[in-house]
């Protein structure tokens, strides 16, 4: 797709540092040798050019496209509004594939699993993520006609579905994220429930299960429900509720899966019933979707909608963002090349867009508004009551310049004469990891994680990074300096920081900070006024018990949230041993003691190049249950002495790990280890063949809490790409140094 020429007036992107990086790892057009080809500026015209041709389709617009495309360019690059990463990276290329979020439906029949299973490879082949509910699946064992066999049931197929997803590398930038969905109903729904328990299984997807609100009464009177075949409508059996209830929050308090959806509740605000029942949504969760249906999101950023106003809200600027954002989602519908033909016709049948926000916590700091708090909530709902309405009022000018959406007539706007719009929904809060990254703000409506941390940027040398909100208050507060913000960057939280006065200390609060039900509240708030959904992440501290995660289930049932996703701080790396019934504690135990575990007939790992002071080691460590399980050492040439040394520390270090030992205990005893030939790696010296055993295990496994041997524990996950710790928010797993995503 051409590109028009750059106009000479065009200014630079003001990108800070953090930024720059990011947009250059993950955004710039690339060669063959993965060199960038264009520059920062280079991108955002290409993308508002490519975006704004698209006014030339309308007649009646009211804007010329070279004009749009100016102001799409300074929309971006005052960075007041970004759309979502598969725009940034792909408009105006060959590609061309802009929107994130699909649902791809998936049959009862052979043909249709695969085919599912096809649609999915070619989506995120370009560089979107897909949803699925596998709710129409004939459950384990149920007889299949055409074979006289028996069918293997949903999850056996997510299994298929998440290697599929493994193999596919989305536009050589993003892995491919899926959504598995089930209803309650559905008589395989407890293996559902269990089928994440094992930390590495299915992690290319994120699972809800599709709570019924005959199931949720069910639980308030403490009855049975009914489990039901999709494929017969045959009773299978029945469950008590509330025990199912109480296995789906042990395991989300295990692990943070599964997390839940209210089917009923989001169908009730289905624009378009006519066509069928919304039954899943994207991988995050925000966006319920018809089968076959897309949606392109973008996000504005609060962060820099501050006035000096009463309640401190440019609501001017705001309007005019708003109208001229829902112009450019409903032009991505138009330049968007889908990689289904059916997807291109429900798309631009029902043209829903999703427009969210961003640096909503960097707004509340500079109002100096506690984000658990009852005014943070009242603003939460003004903001979102406005974008609401005057996404509907540009989406109705829309319409009459362009038309409305084709399926108008038979939908809820039609039924209550609203409208007509030119898009059947219009707002949803998405997870915003990059793109926040880039426009330097807090990300979605989420709490900051840490008011500042420790960036590696050299060997062994770190950059520490602030919260700038929060570094001015420190500084206006005249308690600024170097060590304070170390400790900040080491703790994340000033909860504890008795020096810092109190208003700045009740202020400035962070994820882990807040009581996980003002979290709750404030997705509910924004729920309120949105069409689709809410990506939120209610953050929990480790020390949660399980009923802390029941009350935070039925509290989002009871407020109206369409779904909740919980992390309790820790859980998916220290993930404690259970069985599928619920083991004791004793048979953990016993599970635990010293005996060399039998090596499975395949195994999956990877293999670490480095450097040493006797040459290049290799060495391969192999996965069992996402835990190391074997490792071989290989270096120079068979027969050498060195050569040995390597083979006999990878067969001793394999007999621990499959003899139970923690990694922990591995890495405290071959760390340190001295030697003749010591050299420098990454992030530090290494000493000898054991120490670079130590030091992969280490980096590979172990982040956290550190224990008294120096050697840190399996509690927080570190980025594969930069090293850098990542934080769980918005249903993934984010990197604030580099970008990196991994949701599922």
């Amino acid at each position: 797709m051409p590109v028009s020429s750059i106009p000479a007036d065009l200014p630079e992107p003001g990108l800070n540092q953090n930024a720059k990086v990011v947009l250059a790892k993950r955004y710039l057009r690339k060669g063959p040798q993965g060199e960038a080809i264009e520059t920062e500026q280079e991108l955002f015209w290409r993308v508002a050019d490519a975006i704004a041709a698209q006014e030339k389709l309308f007649a009646s617009s009211s804007w010329k496209p070279d004009a749009l495309a100016r102001a799409f360019y300074d929309l971006m690059t005052s960075f007041k509004f970004l759309p979502n990463s598969p725009t940034l990276m792909n408009a105006g290329t060959d590609l061309g594939q802009l929107a994130a979020c699909f649902v791809i439906p998936v049959g009862d029949s052979m043909d249709e699993i695969f085919d599912a299973v096809k649609h999915a490879a070619l989506i995120h082949k370009s560089g979107g993520g897909t949803g699925f509910s596998f709710s129409r699946l004939r459950p384990v064992n149920s007889r299949v006609g055409s074979t006289g066999g028996v069918a293997s049931g949903p999850v056996s197929f997510m299994r298929i579905f998440n290697t599929a997803t493994e193999q596919v590398k989305q536009g050589g930038t993003r892995r491919g994220a899926n959504m598995g969905i089930l209803r309650v109903d559905h008589p395989d729904i407890l293996e559902f429930i269990r089928c994440k328990e094992r930390e590495g299984d299915l992690n290319n997807f994120n699972i809800s299960v599709a709570l019924t609100e005959a199931f949720m009464q069910a639980v308030e009177a403490d009855e049975e429900y009914d489990l039901v075949a999709p494929h017969s409508k045959e009773v299978i059996t029945r469950l008590k509720a509330r025990e199912v209830f109480s296995i789906l929050v042990q395991k989300a308090w295990e692990s943070g899966d599964p997390g839940i959806i209210f089917l009923d509740r989001i169908n009730r605000d289905n624009p378009t019933p006519a066509l069928g029942e919304i039954e899943s949504t994207n991988p995050c969760g925000e966006q319920p979707l018809l089968p076959y249906e897309a949606c392109n999101l973008g996000s504005v950023n609060l962060a820099l909608m501050k006035a000096d106003t009463r309640d401190g809200v440019d609501w001017d600027e705001l309007k005019r963002v708003i109208h001229l954002a829902v112009r450019f989602l409903d032009n991505v519908i138009e330049a968007s090349v889908y990689p289904l033909e059916r997807i291109s016709d429900m798309v631009r049948a029902n043209r829903k867009i999703g427009l969210g926000v961003m640096g909503f916590a960097d707004l509340l700091y500079q109002l100096e508004i506690p984000y658990d708090s009852q005014e943070a909530l009242r603003l939460a709902e003004k903001i979102m009551d406005f974008m609401q309405d005057e996404s509907k009022a540009a989406s109705k000018v829309l319409a009459e310049e362009r038309g409305a959406f084709p399926n108008f007539e038979g939908s809820v706007y039609a039924e209550h004469k609203q409208g007509p719009f030119r898009n059947a929904t219009t707002t949803t809060i998405a997870p915003t990891g990059t793109l926040s990254i880039l426009a330097g703000c807090s990300s979605g409506i989420e709490p900051l994680f840490a008011l500042s941390f420790a960036r590696h940027v050299m060997d062994g040398e770190k950059l520490v990074e602030s919260n700038p909100y929060f570094e001015a208050a420190v500084k206006a507060a005249q308690c600024h300096s170097p060590k304070l913000m170390e400790e900040v960057a080491a703790k994340g939280s000033i909860k504890h920081i008795d020096y810092i006065p109190e208003e700045l200390r009740r202020t400035f609060v962070t994820a882990m900070d807040i009581e996980p039900v003002w979290h709750l509240k404030m997705q509910a708030a924004f729920q309120k006024y949105t069409d689709n959904a809410v990506s939120k992440t209610v953050n929990l501290p480790n020390s949660a018990v399980q009923d802390d995660i029941w009350r935070i289930y039925w509290l989002a049932y009871e407020l109206g949230c369409k779904g909740v996703t919980v992390y309790r701080d820790g859980c998916k790396s220290a993930q404690v041993l259970c069985t599928g019934d619920g083991a004791k504690q004793e048979k953990a135990d016993e599970r635990q003691e010293s005996k060399v575990r039998t090596r499975p007939d395949v195994v999956y790992g990877f293999t670490q190049k480095v450097k040493t002071g006797y040459g290049d080691l290799y060495l391969t460590v192999n996965e069992v249950d996402g835990k190391p399980f074997e490792v071989f050492a290989t270096i120079g040439k068979s027969g050498r002495s060195i050569t040995a040394k390597a083979e006999a520390i990878g067969r001793l270090v394999s007999l621990a790990l499959r003899s139970g030992v923690d990694v922990a205990d591995v890495v405290g005893q071959l760390k340190g280890i001295g030697g003749e030939n010591p050299v420098f790696q990454k992030k530090g010296l290494l000493l000898s063949l054991p120490d670079s055993v130590a030091w992969v295990l280490e980096r590979r496994y172990m982040q956290g809490r550190t224990m008294g041997d120096g050697v840190k524990s399996l509690t927080t996950p570190t980025c594969p790409d930069c090293e850098h710790e990542l934080t769980f928010e918005e249903g993934c797993y984010v990197c604030k140094a580099c970008g990196f995503t991994k949701c599922g």
